[in-house]
């Protein structure tokens, strides 16, 4: 987590050994979602994430 007002704070919302899911709350206000896997990083913006978290909901 970051003290400076310039730098987003992050936080680890899941993690194994090959993927990691977190947050950024930037300093403008936005939260953006990040889910790395492997090598590949996918970013959301919070409209987006919720959409992705209803997809994923829904596997079975």
């Amino acid at each position: 987590m970051s003290n400076n007002n310039s730098e987003p704070r992050t936080e680890t919302l899941a993690e194994t050994e090959n993927y990691m899911i977190w947050k950024a709350e930037e300093p403008d206000g936005e939260t953006t979602y990040h889910v790395e896997l492997n090598n590949v990083t996918v970013h959301f913006f919070q409209e987006e994430w919720e959409e992705f978290i209803e997809l994923a909901r829904t596997l079975k």
